[in-house]
């Protein structure tokens, strides 16, 4: 197919345009955006390179001198995304700088649904990207710890809000495809796991309902994520 390599390579290091012949019609910019208008629109499933092609105008052979590969549309896609982070005048409080860094991450993965299955750190080096990273290790200056420990923090907190995010969308799409409510079917197995706890067969879950009935403060649990992966990196002493 057009465009393909048998060697690995980095959209970011290739021309906007392979071949020869008039000016490039399309940005990478535009091509990402056609994308990520889709997937918004309706799911990453919809995103190929026929539907972006069509989104632009042009044909789908054509659309392959700009994009080789859809796995490199993906990372264009991650990259635009990436471009959505607003960075700030770091306050010298490291933990409370990336705390506002997972919550602008965790509205951004909720604006875009379809983010968190493209999270990788193969994408970790686009230009958008890097600037994230960067920004991200100016918050973290006042904190005495090595690039490589701070580099460790940003992506455990991402990992921690990547995963987070993805349960409450996955949750979210399941509720919407259900006959019944939410609470209605959390009242229905409460209401059963009462019965498996009264038989006596599980004394510690007996002990932990009794000792927290809930109902469970889904944004405290988020917080309390954060919070503790933040304090694995607090200096000791």
């Amino acid at each position: 197919m057009t465009g393909r390599t048998a060697v690995p390579e980095v959209i970011w290091a290739r021309p906007e345009r392979a071949g020869r012949g008039p000016r490039a019609a399309h940005s990478r910019a535009d091509i990402a955006a056609a994308a990520v208008r889709i997937a918004d629109a309706d799911g990453l499933e919809a995103v190929s390179m026929r539907h972006v092609a069509t989104e632009l105008g042009c044909g789908t052979m054509s659309l392959y001198n700009y994009v080789p590969r859809k796995e490199d549309l993906y990372e264009l896609m991650v990259d635009a995304i990436s471009g959505e982070h607003e960075p700030w005048e770091p306050t010298g409080d490291w933990r409370a700088d990336m705390l506002r860094v997972a919550h602008q991450t965790r509205a951004l993965m909720h604006r875009h649904p379809w983010l968190p299955r493209l999270m990788s750190p193969v994408y970790g080096f686009s230009p958008n990207a890097l600037r994230y990273l960067e920004h991200c290790l100016v918050c973290l200056d006042p904190l005495d710890a090595s690039y490589g420990t701070k580099i460790e923090l940003i992506a455990m907190l991402n990992g921690v809000v990547t995963t987070y995010v993805g349960n409450e969308l996955a949750t979210a799409e399941r509720t919407r495809s259900l006959p019944w409510s939410a609470e209605q079917e959390q009242a229905m197995r409460i209401a059963y796991l009462g019965s498996r706890i009264a038989t006596g067969a599980y004394p510690r879950m007996a002990a932990a309902f009794a000792q927290d009935a809930g109902p469970i403060d889904l944004e405290a649990v988020f917080e309390r994520a954060l919070g503790r992966v933040l304090d694995a990196f607090e200096p000791k002493g």
